[in-house]
């Protein structure tokens, strides 16, 4: 995909990449936010499934091609993006969204996503001591994925709509909603593969190691697309989106996209490496979230500032 643009120098592959997540996060946002009203559903639960589901594709993305290369190394950048990218979403992206007081009023359904969290976040650290993602578990994860998503659908039905849903220039169009959503998606996926080859082509200038751009320019990069979704829709006052979105991407992550390639490749072998360091970070940053939310405890701007702080100072730890 987009291989006649990857002569062009790295810094404007950076570039293009920025420009297509912020007008595919953007569409993303005002389709989704139709399709809720439509559907008479919350945007809490649309932002934990479709625009979850949207953002986390170059994961999905970057994980397949990995495993299907029976490479370690590359799949070690990937399992590492993973990773990686569950810290970005929690204390880039969530940080982000509560400096721009999105967290103020998290929305109905969010201890039950919070939990859901959780319960991936746990899975995940058994695979990773594990040192594998079989084919079973795999399989399990994609089934957890599935039921749950049912389970969230049933429930906000039941709840109906609340009062974030506004007015979007889609207006009321069901097939320009999909449409445009299904557009915004493609502009995503194809702004985080621009954005991605150009970091990896500026980092590999530098000699550094697949495991460290794994853990950041992999993950930051697959990371930009929820960035984009999450302000959009922050800027916009749709905080179920904004919030749903982060906690979505983060089980999808996890159950889906580990649970899909581990399900086609037959087994995911996880190096020793992540889990000396990098998964207890992924428990803590994402437990730690998870927790005040299921506790109703407000995650308040100077909060959501020290979050993304603590971010920077963990790509600083991953360089030095």
């Amino acid at each position: 995909m987009l291989s006649f643009l990857s002569d062009l120098p790295d810094l404007v592959l950076v570039i293009l990449g920025f420009i297509f997540l912020i007008f595919g996060g953007e569409s993303v946002v005002q389709g989704a936010i139709t399709i809720a009203r439509k559907m008479n559903v919350s945007p809490l639960l649309i932002g934990f499934t479709i625009v979850a589901v949207g953002t986390s594709l170059p994961e999905l993305a970057v994980t397949l091609n990995a495993v299907s290369s029976n490479n370690q190394d590359l799949v070690d950048l990937a399992v590492g993006g993973v990773l990686g990218s569950n810290v970005a979403n929690v204390m880039l992206v969530l940080g982000t969204a509560a400096m721009l007081g999105a967290c103020d009023k998290p929305g109905v359904g969010i201890k039950k996503d919070a939990m859901a969290v959780i319960m991936a976040s746990i899975i995940l650290l058994v695979t990773v001591l594990m040192g594998k993602v079989t084919q079973i578990i795999g399989i399990f994860m994609v089934i957890a994925l599935i039921s749950y998503y049912v389970y969230s659908y049933n429930y906000s039905k039941k709840l109906g709509l609340d009062e974030e849903l506004e007015e979007t220039w889609i207006g009321e169009n069901m097939l320009l909603a999909m449409m445009v959503t299904i557009l915004g998606g493609a502009m995503i996926v194809m702004g985080a593969e621009l954005l991605i080859e150009g970091s990896k082509g500026i980092a590999d200038s530098f000699g550094i190691s697949e495991s460290i751009v794994g853990l950041s320019v992999i993950a930051l990069g697959t990371s930009l697309p929820e960035l984009a979704v999450t302000m959009v829709a922050a800027l916009r006052g749709h905080k179920g989106v904004a919030i749903g979105n982060v906690l979505g991407s983060n089980v999808i992550n996890i159950l889906g996209i580990l649970g899909i390639s581990s399900t086609y490749a037959g087994e995911i072998i996880v190096s020793e490496e992540f889990a000396g360091r990098d998964i207890w970070i992924v428990m803590i940053t994402s437990g730690l979230v998870a927790v005040m939310l299921l506790n109703e405890r407000k995650i308040t701007k100077s909060l959501g500032m020290t979050m993304v702080i603590g971010y920077l100072s963990y790509m600083v730890l991953l360089y030095t």
